[in-house]
């Protein structure tokens, strides 16, 4: 596994190199919902009635030019236009990622993601000028959210639902609104990620 760093908030995320580490990148994102690890078998079956996870089996595996990579990319392309999950294979998405509903995602593939993070339906993170958003570790992003161009939010921040950000947000924030502000609401930092994926020693920082 090869490891990507950004350092405007201060975030490690994996960048697979072969199947193996597809493996462990999707065992990481069923770990989200489970609590625990499972093998390659019992995945699949849970992607088979979890419409978010089975993209993730097929975005995970796509990031690797390996014997399965066509049919990967066939499945990753296919399940992105049938729930509207705009999110590039060559998007860097760390550990535990999950996705609390497929509807309406849309993901530059410039943006970076860190680990043990939340999104939910109709997120929009764009960019037309340099590159998208950076997002910290343990960072939940609510419904109706718009990340506009090249913001970092940081570790452990919470966004509300229909914020549209457009500055930085720091890390154990919480924030709201149009355009998006930091407000005194009683949400402790990572208060809703559940099951957070225990990381590496690589992703420490």
């Amino acid at each position: 596994m090869k490891y990507h760093y950004e350092k405007s908030v201060n975030v490690t995320v994996p960048i697979p190199e072969n199947y193996h580490d597809c493996i462990i990148l999707l065992q990481s994102d069923y770990y989200r919902s489970h609590g625990c690890k499972a093998g390659v078998w019992r995945m699949y079956l849970y992607a088979l009635y979890e419409p978010s996870f089975m993209f993730l089996f097929g975005h995970r595996l796509s990031q690797v030019k390996g014997w399965l990579w066509l049919y990967a990319k066939f499945r990753h392309r296919q399940l992105m236009y049938k729930y509207g999950l705009m999110i590039a294979s060559s998007t860097k998405i760390g550990y535990g990622f999950f996705i609390g509903h497929p509807q309406g995602v849309v993901i530059n593939h410039t943006a970076v993601i860190g680990n043990n993070v939340n999104i939910s339906q109709f997120l929009t993170i764009g960019s037309n000028e340099t590159r998208a958003a950076v997002i910290g570790d343990n960072v939940y992003v609510g419904p109706h959210v718009c990340l506009v161009e090249n913001v970092h939010i940081g570790s452990n921040a919470t966004i509300g639902a229909g914020s549209v950000v457009t500055k930085d947000v720091k890390a154990d924030a919480v924030v709201a609104g149009n355009p998006a502000h930091e407000i005194n609401a009683k949400v402790w930092p990572g208060k809703y990620i559940n099951n957070k994926y225990p990381l590496p020693k690589e992703c420490h920082w």
